[in-house]
């Protein structure tokens, strides 16, 4: 799945999938051995199209779709006959995309469904808090310092924050993965500007960032 992100949380893109009743399958950060077939693909077509000889995306995406039919229609794989002779099945989609036909196709509930499927470890900070989506929300000063787990309702629409025991700390609303943030792409709060320089009189001391736990394994 392409647009992947370094967090544990589902990205943008995949919630907005997600909605459209698209299947996912993902597979951990910096780990392309766990999808080879597409990283591989990737790398043939980056090599035959010489991305850095041309002169703009069109000219680009002109060779892609050509290295694709090459691929595909003329070069040999199996038994000397091409992708194309030996599966001709899926030279079709069952499934077309029509942009018009969206809004009456995407539904709230699947993208809350995979979601609610994820349950993700935060460290509290110093101010009670935890980052989800880069938005803090505060769980208590009673749990600074230690770990906790974040999981997600589908039914409500809410956060849901558990001790390392699964003892329900707190709920709270999830804003961030309203319809209109997730049709918008806007999911995740992006800081805009937050790596200007400033100037040396102003500039001060970083404070140490809490770091992140790892992911609870999920069964799917």
């Amino acid at each position: 799945m392409p647009w992947g992100s370094r967090g544990d949380l589902p990205t943008d893109l995949a919630c907005w999938l997600a909605g459209l009743g698209v299947g996912l399958l993902t597979n951990p950060p910096r780990r392309p051995q766990d999808n080879g077939v597409v990283e591989r693909s990737q790398g043939v077509g980056k090599a035959w199209s010489e991305p850095k000889s041309c002169t703009s995306a069109t000219e680009l995406q002109r060779r892609v779709d050509e290295l694709d039919r090459w691929q595909r229609d003329l070069y040999p794989t199996v038994e000397g006959r091409p992708r194309s002779a030996v599966y001709p099945g899926l030279k079709h989609s069952r499934r077309r995309y029509e942009a018009s036909r969206e809004a009456g196709s995407w539904d709230l509930r699947r993208a809350w469904a995979w979601v609610g499927s994820h349950l993700v470890a935060r460290q509290v900070d110093s101010r009670g808090k935890v980052s989800l989506y880069n938005r803090g929300y505060f769980v208590g000063l009673m749990w600074s310092g230690r770990r906790i787990w974040v999981g997600f309702d589908p039914e409500r629409g809410e956060w849901m924050f558990q001790d390392e025991t699964g003892h329900e700390i707190s709920r709270q609303p999830a804003p961030e993965l309203s319809a209109e943030q997730i049709l918008a792409l806007e999911v995740t709060h992006r800081r805009r500007g937050c790596h200007a320089a400033k100037p040396r009189a102003q500039t001060k001391a970083a404070k140490p960032r809490a770091q992140t736990g790892a992911a609870k394994p999920t069964t799917q």
